[in-house]
C-alpha cells in the first residue's frame, strides 16, 4: 500500500490517498495567518513534505503534548478554560519534515525545525477555519484514524489550492 497525503489550504481538507486514489478525506484547521515559510510566521508551510516522526501511539484520546512530551493532562473544557491561551497539541502528532532545499527544508524555511505537525485539537475547536499557528489541526477521532493508516516517511503534499 502506497499512502500520500494532499493538504488543500483553500478548502481545509486533508485526503489520504493509497495507491493514486482518494480513499479518504478529513477537515482541517490550517493556519490564520496562512501560508508562507519563514520561521516566526506562524504560517503553514506549502510544498512537498514526508511524515519524519509519528508520536503519540497508544495515549488516550485528548493526551496533552508540550514539546512533543505527553504532559500527564487529559484535555477538558474545564482545562481548557482554566488555561484559555494555550495552544493545544492533542492526542496524536505526525511531524513534518520539508523536502524541497529553500523552500521547506534549510535555513529560516526548514518545516522540521518550525515544528510543523499534523495534530489533534479541542473537539469545540472549528475545522475547516484557517485558525492555527502554522500545524495542521485535526479531529481528535480522524487524527488517530490518520495516524493508524500512515507511517514515517509518507509524502505530504501541502498545496493552496488542489
Amino acid at each position: 500500500m502506497q499512502a500520500k497525503l494532499l493538504v488543500d489550504i483553500s478548502a481545509q481538507t486533508l485526503g489520504l490517498c493509497v495507491n493514486g486514489k482518494k480513499h479518504k478525506e478529513y477537515p482541517v484547521a490550517t493556519a490564520k495567518n496562512g501560508v508562507g515559510q519563514i520561521n516566526g510566521s506562524e504560517c503553514t508551510p506549502i510544498g512537498r513534505h514526508r511524515i519524519r516522526a509519528k508520536i503519540g501511539a497508544n495515549n488516550e484520546p485528548n493526551t496533552v503534548f508540550v514539546g512533543r512530551r505527553p504532559t500527564g493532562e487529559i484535555y477538558s473544557p474545564e482545562l481548557g478554560q482554566q488555561f484559555p491561551n494555550r495552544d493545544w497539541i492533542l492526542t496524536r502528532i505526525l511531524w513534518l519534515c520539508g523536502e524541497e532545499v529553500g523552500l521547506n527544508r534549510g535555513g529560516s524555511v526548514d518545516t522540521m525545525r518550525r515544528y510543523i505537525y499534523i495534530h489533534g485539537a479541542p473537539d469545540s475547536h472549528p475545522m475547516q477555519i484557517p485558525s492555527s499557528h502554522g500545524c495542521i489541526k485535526m479531529r481528535n477521532h480522524d487524527v488517530i484514524d490518520l495516524f493508524e493508516r500512515v507511517k514515517v516517511g509518507t509524502k505530504v503534499e501541502i498545496r493552496e489550492r488542489l
